[in-house]
């Protein structure tokens, strides 16, 4: 039996661009512009088979219908999107000036929140066809544009959590020592897909001192007996993402490994337990620090405590230092601090975690525990 979710429906994305673009208007904006990439998958389901020079731009304005402009020969590809019945279409022939056509849909004096990963060609057409326009970026604008999930959104992160779950459960009873990281990685990769992940976005394997190195990529290290090894692995599962990281030990810890573990364990347990609506994103990240640096480690905890995820690995809200926006129900991200010794280990404990009414919730369940491999 499949375990496939329910797609998402017209409605779905007919629902999100309406919220886009009552969010643009609460923000003093005129309107939104979505190129290609993982906005414009969350708002309308489309994802163009190649992103070229060529222009395709959604807009959403107030006061008007969505509408995606596509180039003449992907205009049927548009039209096949799952939410392609919520939008209409605008195509334009090669030979012809794409912002002729796009310049019309906006406000000439507006001021547009346009996609990060729009092509600066792109805005500068824009630019040059509506001087008197101005344009911000959208994580800038509308950070939080799909940080709020639905409950289907939810369901599709449980499920690839908890495949990335069954990859952990499994990737511990292989044999670690005298096999290089990159080995081991590859074996990560495998039972990714195997749990019905379509898209693998990263495996980390960061054995001895290349564990002190948050975003080790896998190499031909071999891995030794009294390695510490740090494994974080994740990507796509039905279109949503996966993010988890453990630290093994290969045989039997040294007191000092114990004790690292033992507080970067303490410090995501305490940051998770202060999850709850209302407080401040840098809350969670306040937590986890003030145990790492009451341990004496705090210079050694070198990034964030965490970051959201959705139809990506990485997006808003990141529990940062600074970042004084409110958690929500529905927000989702990872916990996940870190400490990090040069030339010696590292250690990183990482779950995803969603917003309810009352605290948090773990899409990540398997043991936070030391494990010990062979």
């Amino acid at each position: 039996m499949s375990d496939a979710p329910a797609p998402f429906t017209a409605d779905d994305y007919r629902a999100r661009m309406a919220r886009a673009v009552e969010s643009a208007a609460d923000a003093g904006l005129a309107g939104v512009l979505v190129a290609p990439g993982p906005d414009l998958v969350h708002l309308t389901g489309y994802r163009p088979t190649a992103i070229t020079e060529r222009l395709t731009l959604l807009v959403l304005a107030v006061g008007q219908d969505p509408v995606l402009v596509v180039p003449t020969l992907e205009a049927a590809d548009a039209e096949r999107a799952a939410g392609a019945a919520a939008f209409t279409l605008r195509d334009w022939t090669d030979g012809k000036d794409p912002y002729d056509v796009t310049a019309p849909l906006l406000d000439a004096h507006g001021r547009f929140g346009i996609s990060d990963n729009a092509w600066a060609m792109h805005l500068l057409g824009l630019q040059r066809e509506l001087p008197n326009s101005s344009y911000v970026s959208l994580t800038t604008a509308l950070p939080l544009l799909r940080a709020v999930k639905d409950a289907s959104e939810l369901a599709r992160l449980e499920a690839a959590g908890a495949a990335a779950d069954a990859t952990y459960e499994e990737i511990v009873k292989v044999r670690f020592s005298g096999r290089r990281e990159s080995e081991v990685a590859a074996e990560l990769a495998h039972l990714l897909t195997q749990f019905g992940h379509e898209q693998v976005d990263f495996t980390v394997v960061g054995s001895g001192p290349n564990g002190a190195s948050p975003h080790h990529e896998a190499g031909p290290r071999v891995i030794e007996e009294g390695d510490m090894v740090v494994l974080d692995f994740g990507g796509l599962k039905h279109g949503y993402g996966s993010d988890t990281s453990r630290t093994v030990h290969v045989g039997a810890p040294s007191a000092e490994e114990q004790r690292v573990h033992d507080v970067v364990r303490e410090a995501q347990q305490a940051a998770f337990d202060a999850v709850r609506p209302g407080i401040a994103c840098q809350e969670v990240d306040r937590v986890a620090r003030g145990i790492i640096t009451d341990a004496g480690y705090g210079e050694r905890f070198i990034h964030r405590t965490g970051h959201g995820i959705g139809v990506t690995t990485h997006e808003p809200p990141y529990m940062i230092e600074g970042e004084l926006r409110a958690l929500v129900p529905g927000m989702c991200f990872s916990i996940e601090p870190g400490i990090y010794l040069p030339g010696r280990f590292g250690v990183r404990i990482e779950d995803i975690v969603t917003v309810t009414e009352t605290g948090g919730r773990r899409l990540n369940t398997t043991a936070r525990e030391m494990a010990i491999v062979g």
